[in-house]
């Protein structure tokens, strides 16, 4: 490895994968709904949204816990 590669660790550190970011997002809709947030309103969501939500996770289970 040339020597200005191993110095500079900006150059090669790994980078996010947007399939990374796509499983995680899927990951975090599964959350929700396994928190009783119906899955159409899941799919509704913009990712950003899915994130504030689970938050409080505990706010969202008794919002819909509430709603059955």
């Amino acid at each position: 490895m040339a020597t200005s590669t191993f110095r500079n660790k900006n150059i090669v550190r790994p980078h996010k994968k947007s399939a990374a970011k796509r499983k995680r997002v899927r990951d975090q809709r599964k959350r929700l709904i396994g928190l009783g947030m119906p899955a159409e309103q899941v799919e509704k969501l913009c990712y950003r949204e899915v994130r504030d939500l689970l938050k409080f996770p505990v706010k969202v289970q008794k919002a819909y816990q509430t709603a059955e």
